[in-house]
C-alpha cells in the first residue's frame, strides 16, 4: 500500500484547501468543484483508505482496471467516473460499472452508450471529450467537430449530457495551461447556445495545473498524484 489514512487525510485536506481557495477568486464557492481522485494502478485497499478519508468521487481510466477494484471497493459510499478512451466494444462494461463518462468523443461510442443505458433502464450521465490542443497523441473530438457531435448526443435516449472534458497539453507551468481551460470553457459557452439548454460541467485540470482550472470554471477536476502520490508504472 502507498499510503494510508494518515498520509492521504492531510493531502485530501490540502487539495480541498487549494480547490476552495480557487474556486473563491473565480467567485464561486468550493462546493462548485468536484473532486475526483484518479485510481489508475493504485491498489485497491489505498482507495479504500481515501474513501475512508472522505473522497466521494473515483476515476478510472480502464474498464478492466475497475472491474476488478469497484467490488473490493464498493459503490455505497462513492461514484465512480470512466476518465480515460473508452473502445465502443466495452460501452456495455461501461454502463454496469460507471455512474459517469467523461470521454465520449465520436458518434458511434454514443449510440453504444446509449444501447447500452437504454437496455439496462437507466440514464447515463456523460461529458464530450474535446482534443482542445489538438495534439495527435490525445483522444477527443476536434473543436471544429463539436458542435455536430454534441447534437447528435443530446438526442440520444439513456444519455444525459451535461458538459465537457478535456486532456489539457502538458505544460512546465500551471499558468500555461490557462488557454487550454478558457478555450474549453468558450466552447462550452458556444454548445449551450447553439443547442439551447445548460451544459453545466467541466471536466478540466488534473494534479499539476488544478487550481487554475478551476479559476477558469472547472467543476470537476481529476488529481492521482497531488492524493496518491507518484504513479506507478
Amino acid at each position: 500500500m502507498r499510503n494510508d489514512g494518515d498520509t492521504l487525510r492531510p493531502r485530501l485536506d490540502e487539495v480541498r484547501g487549494r480547490i476552495a481557495a480557487a474556486a473563491a477568486r473565480s467567485g464561486r464557492p468550493a462546493g462548485a468543484v468536484t473532486l475526483v481522485g484518479v485510481t489508475k494502478t493504485v491498489a485497491a485497499v489505498t482507495v479504500q483508505a481515501a474513501v475512508d478519508a472522505g473522497l466521494a468521487d473515483l476515476g478510472e481510466n480502464r474498464v478492466q482496471e475497475a472491474q476488478a477494484k469497484i467490488p473490493v471497493v464498493g459503490r455505497a459510499r462513492v461514484r465512480w467516473h470512466f476518465i480515460g478512451h473508452l473502445q465502443r466494444n466495452k460501452a456495455g462494461r461501461a454502463v454496469e460499472l460507471f455512474d459517469r463518462v467523461h470521454s465520449v468523443d465520436d458518434a458511434e461510442l454514443a449510440e453504444a452508450l446509449s444501447r447500452h443505458a437504454t437496455a439496462a433502464g437507466r440514464t447515463l450521465p456523460v461529458l464530450v471529450e474535446v482534443n482542445v490542443g489538438g495534439e495527435a497523441s490525445k483522444f477527443g473530438v476536434a473543436p471544429e467537430g463539436l458542435a455536430g457531435l454534441l447534437e447528435r448526443v443530446a438526442e440520444l435516449p439513456g444519455l444525459a449530457l451535461d458538459g465537457l472534458m478535456t486532456v489539457e497539453p502538458p505544460v512546465d507551468e500551471p499558468e500555461a495551461a490557462r488557454p487550454a481551460f478558457a478555450r474549453l470553457r468558450e466552447l462550452r459557452d458556444e454548445g449551450e447556445r447553439r443547442l439551447g439548454r445548460r451544459l453545466p460541467e467541466l471536466s478540466m485540470g488534473m494534479s499539476g495545473d488544478y487550481e487554475v482550472a478551476v479559476e477558469e470554471g472547472s467543476t470537476m477536476v481529476r488529481l492521482g498524484g497531488a492524493i496518491f502520490g507518484p504513479r506507478l508504472a
